[in-house]
């Protein structure tokens, strides 16, 4: 969605392809749900297909130097990665995570793993048009991907400066596992011994204080009937649970340590106040807990007990394999519902920072805005036209995103008009938006498994369920929520989405949708060997 500014149903990632290819990652165990209804089916293949065109390639065509160092998760193969679709410069992480340190025990060199691992762990990357067969022995994401992006840049100052430049720099970091440098860890040593729920309350005090939430503002219970509450864990347990907090707390330092060193750079070279500059999460925090997962927890943790050191000293660390699951991920969250993967505030509202001369600065905003509407804020500030409906011969979609130039200008009050409707939905969760009114539905265990509705001018913590009492403002979301279904060509999980689609015999089988298969022995040494073209189908919906 940043790299197209339209919806990720129409771009290729309607579901994570690592959930698509297998049903067990997507529902809890019993479900009579499977994903199978999503696989090869347009809109869900895996990587940017061709009915877009991303913000590089345009930015290219019209002379831009373009370059990115960072987490791609877009493609896996040569003519689906960064430098395919429009970085002239680009070091890239193409799965969706992988250890912090690129580093893997023998064993899982040897393809001894379980299959939650097989895609999680190994740090494959490309440089512009080729695999990287080694990364640096002193390799630590963050500070790696910092290095190259200022390589990159130190190289268009030299080469290419006649030439604007957009450069992308989306760190894996803090995804899991949580590791970080002792440097940026050991001095939050303590810091979370309280727990996660003290913590959760000296945030919503502090976003009270910096005024980002009223005082009033009631939060949504903690959701996490899956793990021990923290008075019932041992001390071991709560000691173990805190260092990964603070692991995690390190993994942020290290990488805001490399934000500041490009934004130094562009200092000394006097393009600061040159550069338009936008941070922002890709999602809510990730509150899994996995050692909970009845389809993960026995071969998962019997392989990290074996292989790993997950001991307190050492959490953190190249070999350690540690997340920090769902009441601290609620922490971070609060006063909001849930978190990552789900259609709640926990999961799709997130910071956005931005910094330009002339625009909005040093003002806390919230206003709506999504995802889509970066791409054309973008090319207005670049003065550039989306190529839509065609691009190099074929045909592509329009951006479904609006620019936000003339808010952040100051010029408008808002990026969209009151009524604006926008729509989620992954892995069978859904919600629909139109002014201050949500839908929501979440499936069993998290939610009641049917659309609730709730006005967030008054309950941004989606706590008051009024379906019952505004079933007419109900009916006229759903309607929206049918729409965008079949404008997006969103394949449903669940009936109570919209139509469900049974799936064919040819969709039933389960990890073969996957373009490469890089985790198998000897696929990163005979690559073409573990390559394919899975099947495709073709969608009555337009």
């Amino acid at each position: 969605m940043i790299m197209t500014g339209t919806d990720h149903h129409i771009a290729g990632l309607g579901n994570l392809i690592e959930w698509t290819t297998q049903t067990g990652q997507n529902f809890v165990k019993g479900s009579k749900f499977t994903t199978a209804p999503q696989r090869g089916q347009p809109g869900y293949e895996g990587y940017l297909n061709e009915r877009v065109v991303t913000l590089p390639e345009i930015l290219r065509d019209n002379g831009y130097h373009t370059m990115m160092s960072g987490k791609w998760h877009l493609g896996l193969k040569p003519e689906r990665s960064p430098h395919a679709r429009g970085f002239e410069r680009s070091l890239a992480l193409l799965p969706a995570c992988s250890n912090h340190y690129g580093w893997q025990p023998d064993e899982e060199k040897q393809g001894k793993y379980p299959s939650f691992l097989e895609k999680s762990v190994i740090a494959l990357h490309m440089e512009d048009d080729h695999y990287v067969t080694e990364l640096p022995k002193d390799w630590y994401s963050s500070n790696g991907y910092g290095d190259r992006m200022l390589e990159y840049m130190k190289e268009w100052k030299e080469n290419h400066d006649e030439k604007p430049f957009f450069a992308y720099l989306p760190f894996s970091a803090p995804h899991w596992p949580l590791q970080a440098p002792k440097e940026f860890v050991d001095h939050y040593r303590g810091l979370y011994d309280d727990g996660p729920e003290a913590l959760r309350q000296k945030r919503l005090a502090n976003l009270v204080k910096l005024g980002m939430i009223e005082p009033h503002t009631k939060a949504h219970p903690v959701v996490a009937d899956e793990v021990e509450g923290w008075d019932a864990m041992s001390e071991e347990e709560r000691n173990l649970s805190c260092r990964a907090m603070e692991a995690y707390a390190g993994m942020v330092e290290c990488l805001d340590h490399n934000i500041g060193r490009v934004v130094r750079h562009l200092e000394e070279i006097g393009e600061l106040d040159n550069t338009f500059i936008m941070f922002m999460s890709d999602n809510g925090a990730e509150g899994a807990a996995y050692e909970a997962y009845p389809m993960i927890k026995g071969p998962l943790m019997e392989h990290l007990g074996k292989y790993y050191d997950n001991s307190y000293e050492n959490i953190g660390a190249y070999n350690s394999f540690v997340w920090y699951g769902p009441r601290w991920a609620q922490a971070a969250t609060a006063p909001s519902r849930l978190y990552k993967a789900y259609t709640t505030e926990g999961g799709v509202r997130v910071p956005c920072i931005t910094r330009y001369p002339g625009l909005r600065n040093s003002q806390i905003c919230d206003t709506f805005t999504t995802v889509m509407d970066i791409c054309p804020t973008i090319l207005e500030m670049a003065g550039v036209k989306h190529p839509a409906p065609t691009y190099q011969g074929r045909h592509i979609v329009s951006m479904r995103g609006a620019s936000m130039l003339s808010w952040l200008s100051g010029k408008d009050e808002r990026v969209h008009p009151k009524d604006f409707v926008n729509g989620w939905e992954l892995c069978g969760r859904g919600a629909i938006r139109k002014a201050n009114w949500k839908a929501v539905f979440i499936p069993k265990p998290k939610g009641p498994e049917k659309w609730q509705l709730y006005d967030l001018s008054k309950d941004p913590g989606e706590i008051d369920d009024l379906a019952d009492v505004e079933p007419k403002k109900m009916e006229e979301l759903l309607e929206h929520w049918e729409q965008y279904v079949v404008e997006c060509g969103v394949v449903p999980l669940q009936p109570d989405l919209g139509t469900y689609m049974v799936a064919t015999e040819e969709q039933m089988p389960e990890n073969v949708w996957m373009e490469y298969e890089y985790w198998k022995p000897g696929a990163l040494e005979e690559r073409e060997k573990f390559m394919r073209e899975p099947m495709k189908f073709r969608s009555s919906m337009s």
